[in-house]
């Protein structure tokens, strides 16, 4: 059962805050003083206060790093003028803010993926095809493109749905799309990594041919443990080799920290109640 009393100061992981920052002040406040914490994307959207959730974790300086996220880069995308507002976005105060440019210049120089003893942190999840020293090597390739001069022109470019599947030899604009797509939206593919884009719902609903990709038998991240967000009808998963931590904060679930600890007994988790935002079923 989920432990709100911790008085021992560790490195925890925090799922998807959308926006959320009531709910990250009510979990940092049950978390040890001080934490040192890794978020697993999509710090904005949907809930109602994405600008108080970037300058809350902003200011934790060196004790904060998070992921990229499908909401994140979404964020970028609108603020740079490529890509429209969604009818449920929350993010104008973000975009009307008088430090607006000082936080994106900030999330834009956010990783898509870390590697920190052992621990592998995406948002959404990775190809079965991949290792995990290849996807920050892939990461990285896109994280050049985000802080590099031209990075509202690789926004423009890097969204769609074709670049679905992933092969040695894809080069340009294919190449970094497959690997946005994996690492901030992939909840199922195929044995050999085709991507589904489309089915949201928790496993039992799996198309004909897909699987949760951390199912994928001998896919070669199994030596890491990966850390994840992104599902949230996937709910909490604890494995030896699979921390999902998307508990559904802005659907009215819970928000969820998990201690970063490679025993799944050690992983102590404290989740706080949120309040629902938004209407799953809308």
């Amino acid at each position: 059962m989920p432990n709100n009393k911790v008085t021992h100061s560790s490195l925890y992981a925090i799922g998807d805050l959308q926006g959320c920052a009531p709910s990250l002040d009510a979990l940092l406040g049950r978390m040890p003083a001080q934490p040192a914490v890794r978020l697993v994307g999509d710090l904005v959207n949907r809930g109602p206060a994405s600008l108080a959730t970037l300058r809350t974790i902003r200011a934790m300086g060196g004790r904060a790093e998070t992921v990229l996220g499908n909401h994140d880069i979404h964020l970028l995308a609108v603020a740079s003028g490529v890509r429209k507002k969604g009818r449920h976005d929350t993010l104008d105060d973000i975009l009307a803010a008088p430090d607006r440019d000082d936080l994106l210049t900030w999330l834009r120089h956010r990783p898509l993926a870390l590697l920190e003893n052992n621990f592998l942190l995406v948002h959404a999840g990775v190809l079965p095809q991949w290792t995990a020293s290849q996807v920050i090597d892939l990461a990285h390739e896109v994280e050049e493109q985000l802080q590099g001069a031209n990075w509202q022109g690789f926004l423009a470019d890097i969204f769609g749905n074709a670049s679905d599947r992933w092969h040695d030899d894809l080069r340009g604009i294919d190449r970094l799309r497959v690997v946005v797509n994996a690492l901030t939206r992939l909840r199922y593919c195929t044995p050999d990594g085709v991507m589904d884009f489309k089915t949201k719902d928790g496993p039992g609903k799996a198309p004909e041919g897909f699987m949760p990709w951390f199912d994928v038998p001998g896919r070669r991240t199994e030596d890491v443990t990966v850390v994840c967000g992104h599902w949230s009808t996937l709910g909490l998963v604890m494995r030896p080799n699979l921390m999902a931590l998307d508990t559904g904060c802005v659907w009215g679930g819970k928000l969820t920290a998990a201690r970063l600890a490679h025993d799944p007994a050690e992983r102590t988790v404290i989740q706080v109640d949120c309040p629902q935002y938004c209407d799953p079923l809308a």
